[in-house]
């Protein structure tokens, strides 16, 4: 039998708990032994001291270890992709299908809204109808039937993860590369998964804003999955502006069926093609960048998109006629420019926070979320503006919203020089 008390002390002195101990503790935060003092002494003990690659390891194990692990029965490989958060990120809404239609099965756990980032649950939850919580049973027999969901992590995956989260939240400790790399992957590996890809976003709009930043990362992540048995590749992907140039939830639905139906190629398929690719590859599957090209094009993917919303309780002709579900804001205001020049910077973090000061994310938990509210036709990189020409256009709630938001648009770009153009995918860590 270990002790709160015991653990927190060898992490002051500098030693690393033991496997054993860590375990233990896992078990106290899921059950309640340990309290939230005592968590909070444990995380800022790691977050000052730091742990091994084996202690992260098991830190990892302990916590996936704290609640239930699922195990599947499929004719195919069991794959996700977890992606460390950004702006106008809907590469999930657009992957998930695809890879359903090459063979593998995607029981895709996913998060809401954090910080300035938008969350997929959230943006989901603006298709009417659409459950994010399905009980397991249901859970299985979606993904057996139509290849993929994408749903929220129940009470009992992980539930040491969800204490630790919280203290976390409220004790300064949120920025540790080993307590985040515990959080992601205990969720991720409790879903019992053959194989993972990472989105490690890098730039402005991510979390972790400069490429050093995001390697390390996508190392400690990469290594820790792989040596916890699941096989992980990370992808550091470019976030110096929004994925999309639209922001907000029922807006970032809008723009992925446009992907999803081809009606629109862009950074987006790209992406979504290239993590895809990268995922088939470590799962086993052959010619992965054509199959995932081939269900784009032939309309499968936009048609296993439907399939699942309808699986999760949405609208059945959901594909067919996506614009008529989605809720719309009464105030659509264009954000013009009030000067001349090109597009030399863009800060998305500020652009995320505009749309959560609009509604579209929240401050605290308890918040509701206004699915129609956000930001759309967001200026590029590189591209020229006149004086009077568009920026953006703000839809909101209220005019009053909507005028902060437009002055919140206009600080957020910076005119200069045209910067070089970066690729989506800028490095890939194995």
């Amino acid at each position: 039998m270990s002790d709160a008390r015991a653990v927190i002390a060898h992490l002051r002195r500098g030693e690393e708990p033991s496997a054993r101990d860590l375990a233990w503790f896992a078990q106290g935060l899921a059950d309640g032994t340990v309290s939230a003092a005592q968590g909070g002494a444990f995380a800022m003990g790691i977050c000052l001291r730091g742990l091994s690659e084996a202690g992260r390891v098991a830190l990892t194990l302990a916590m996936r270890d704290s609640g239930r692990v699922l195990d599947w029965d499929l004719p195919g490989p069991v794959v996700d992709k977890h992606s460390t958060g950004g702006v106008g990120d809907c590469v999930s809404l657009v992957l998930a299908p695809m890879l359903a239609c090459c063979g593998v099965y995607v029981p895709m756990i996913s998060g809401r809204g954090l910080g300035h980032t938008g969350g997929t649950l959230d943006k989901l939850e603006a298709i009417p109808g659409y459950s994010v919580s399905p009980d397991e049973d249901r859970l299985r027999a979606i993904v057996a039937e139509v290849g993929c969901a994408i749903v929220s992590a129940s009470a009992d995956i992980a539930p040491a993860d969800k204490r630790l989260y919280a203290i976390r939240d409220v004790s300064g400790t949120v920025e540790s590369l080993d307590l985040i790399t515990a959080s992601i992957l205990s969720k991720k590996l409790a879903a019992g998964l053959q194989a993972l890809v990472l989105d490690v976003k890098c730039g402005s709009g991510a979390f972790m804003k400069t490429p050093e930043e995001a390697r390390a990362l996508a190392q400690a992540l990469v290594g820790t999955a792989n040596a916890a048995g699941c096989p992980t590749t990370a992808l550091l992907t470019d976030m110096s502006q929004p994925l999309v140039p639209s922001l907000g939830n029922a807006l970032e639905v809008d723009i992925s069926m446009e992907v999803l139906t081809g009606a629109l190629k862009g950074p987006l398929r790209e992406l979504s093609v290239a993590l895809g690719a990268e995922l088939l590859a470590t799962a086993g599957v052959q010619d992965g960048t054509a199959r995932l090209e081939a269900s784009l094009d032939s309309g499968a993917a936009a048609e296993r998109f439907g399939q699942m919303v309808y699986a999760l309780g949405g609208p059945l002709s959901f594909v067919e006629d996506w614009r008529r579900f989605l809720p719309e804001a009464p105030v659509i205001q264009e954000v013009t420019a009030r000067e001349s020049g090109i597009v030399a910077a863009i800060d998305g973090e500020a652009l995320g926070l505009t749309v959560v000061d609009l509604g579209g994310g929240r401050r605290v938990e308890t918040d509701e979320v206004n699915p129609a509210v956000g930001l759309t036709e967001v200026v590029r990189l590189g591209q020229r503006v006149e004086k009077g020409q568009p920026l953006a256009r703000v839809h909101a709630a209220r005019e009053g919203q909507a005028d902060r938001a437009a002055a919140a648009v206009r600080a957020a770009i910076v005119y200069g020089d045209a910067p070089k153009p970066r690729d989506a995918v800028l490095e890939r860590v194995a």
